[in-house]
């Protein structure tokens, strides 16, 4: 071969991978989007990513396909995102959980930070602290000093290990300095089943137990915020019961690092119109949720940055685990 003729075909291979990135941005969406969600059907995480794939596939003329990858306290959704090609047709919607805490908690296949590109949020929410009626507690005053009086006997679930219920509870039980026996399952909605049926003492909830508090099927004892909640205005803070503990839940939408900006910047504003749409204002209202304020994908990666080096340094003075 001619070596001109090796220098040009050398450069067009150079020049390839160039190429489909550009492409892809001009002409995506050319076929189905899947939105795997790293937690199990039924449960805030889940409604909001299938309400939103409904708006999304409307919007960009394409299915919207929502995928449930369990386990591994959302890491098995998160790492095959974040492994998959850049190409804006593999997304996860998440909660904040596996984003800011299991990196302190797991040793994980990809760096969180790099791996995955924060594309936009989509709703946050206060957190519920839950009993069932058994529990011999009728406020959040009595449950505690139930909790300390009988260290080890009550239980509770999470949607995994490391995830926000988890860590929230074991601040609260630092906090509050009390026992309890960690069950975790593999999403929230099956803690809500067990937490119904009796096989499990408390929990902290993202907001899918609120027809059950409503019912009485369920008690509410308190919030995790820094005010009470417009929902539930009775309910005490577990400020109020003197401890320090404050936490909320954040979902969002992220992609493979390398996306393009082009399908990036679609996708925000897109999601931003999704999620302050009537539909979803009376969806989210439902669940005590609420779409969070406008963020660029820059905004919303420094919010998840800042909270990730909070959250690491509550890990480690609380000596949280993963098990």
């Amino acid at each position: 071969m001619h070596p001109l003729a090796r220098c040009i075909i050398g450069a067009v291979f150079a020049l390839a991978p160039l190429v489909p990135a550009h492409a892809q941005a001009q002409g995506w969406p050319s076929k189905s989007i899947r939105m795997v969600v790293n937690f199990a059907a039924g449960g805030s995480t889940d409604v909001i990513a299938r309400s939103m794939a409904q708006g999304l596939a409307a919007a960009l003329g394409q299915p919207v396909i929502v995928d449930n990858r369990v386990g591994a306290s959302g890491n098995i959704g998160l790492e095959l995102v974040a492994k998959s090609a850049p190409d804006g047709y593999t997304l996860l919607h998440s909660s904040d959980g596996p984003i800011l805490l299991n990196p302190h908690l797991f040793k994980m296949e990809v760096d969180v930070a790099r791996a995955l590109l924060p594309v936009a949020p989509t709703a946050g929410a206060a957190l519920f602290l839950i009993a069932r009626p058994g529990v011999p507690s009728r406020n959040l005053a009595e449950f505690l000093a139930y909790a300390r009086a009988n260290p080890g006997k009550l239980n509770y679930g999470s949607a995994g290990s490391g995830t926000l219920q988890h860590i929230a509870i074991e601040m609260l039980m630092s906090a509050a300095k009390f026992k309890a026996v960690h069950v975790p399952y593999k999403g929230s909605q099956a803690v809500l089943v067990d937490l119904l049926g009796g096989q499990v003492d408390f929990t902290v909830d993202l907001g899918a137990a609120i027809p059950h508090i409503r019912s009485g099927k369920l008690r509410l004892l308190g919030v995790p915020t820094r005010t009470r909640s417009p929902v539930f205005p009775d309910a005490p803070t577990l400020i109020e019961a003197g401890t320090n503990v404050e936490l909320a839940w954040l979902s969002g939408v992220y992609a493979p690092a390398g996306t393009p900006r082009a399908i990036v910047t679609r996708l925000n504003n897109e999601i931003g119109r999704i999620m302050r749409s009537p539909d979803a204002k009376a969806q989210l209202d439902a669940m005590a949720s609420e779409a969070t304020p406008p963020m660029t994908p820059e905004q919303f990666a420094a919010h998840q940055q800042r909270a990730r080096d909070r959250f690491g340094g509550v890990v480690r003075e609380a000596g949280i685990r993963s098990n």
